[in-house]
């Protein structure tokens, strides 16, 4: 059972999704704006979110950029907008997965637990992973932390997935679409949502593609991190 934090303004909807998670065995409480989805989050933190765009007081993608400025809670975004540079957005602003309306109580329980199990700590003796060396960086999949010579880098939750999966395969050419299917879990996004994140990652690795340190695209075939920058 998990303690979910809905976040949505219409009554009918938000009745409708505590009857779904409810009867799926969670716990749920609801806000009907962004700024008290907020004071939820910090003040008694969920186990996940499930966030509306269309809020009244304030825009959904706005409230998801200040979660993750306090929190790194998962987000399950159920919006109603399915414009593909919409839904880049929203990943891009950290969401961990997002919902088209209208959807079945069946799709959003399914999502709900993917992220849910995708997000969980890894916290026992065997799930523990060692730190990953290659040159000066340094990533650690356990404690969730990449550091440049000595300097912790800041990541998107993303962004620090795409770094750690590229880093446990050095010097391996890896394909767009597989990192969607086994890092994003989603194989059916556009693969311009890897290329979104890698221009990310270059700028705080402090790399051009032109000129790249670390991230290499072989052209026509994917990306790989080198240990030999």
């Amino acid at each position: 059972m998990a303690s979910v934090l809905v976040v949505e303004d219409d009554p009918v909807i938000r009745a409708a999704l505590i009857e779904i998670l409810t009867g799926h065995g969670h716990a749920v409480r609801t806000a009907h704006q962004g700024f008290e989805a907020l004071r939820e989050i910090t003040q008694a933190p969920p186990d996940i979110v499930v966030l509306d765009l269309g809020l009244p007081d304030i825009d959904g993608i706005d409230v998801l950029r200040m979660i993750r400025g306090v929190s790194r809670v998962p987000v399950l975004v159920a919006t109603a907008r399915d414009d593909e540079s919409e839904i880049i957005r929203l990943l891009n602003s950290g969401a961990d997965d997002y919902l088209v309306k209208p959807f079945s109580g069946g799709q959003l329980a399914a999502r709900l637990g993917a992220v849910l199990r995708r997000s969980a700590p890894a916290d026992t003796p065997a799930a523990r992973q060692p730190a990953l060396q290659v040159a000066d960086l340094r990533v650690d999949p356990t404690a969730r932390t990449a550091h440049l010579a000595g300097r912790e880098l800041t990541l998107t939750r993303r962004e620090f997935d795409l770094l750690a999966y590229l880093a446990a395969h050095t010097d391996q050419v890896i394909s767009r679409q597989r990192i969607l299917t086994e890092v994003w879990r989603q194989p059916y996004l556009e693969e311009q949502t890897v290329d979104v994140h890698l221009s990310a990652l270059r700028r705080k690795l402090g790399e051009k593609a032109r000129r790249p340190r670390y991230l290499h695209t072989v052209r026509g075939i994917g990306i790989k991190l080198v240990a030999s920058p």
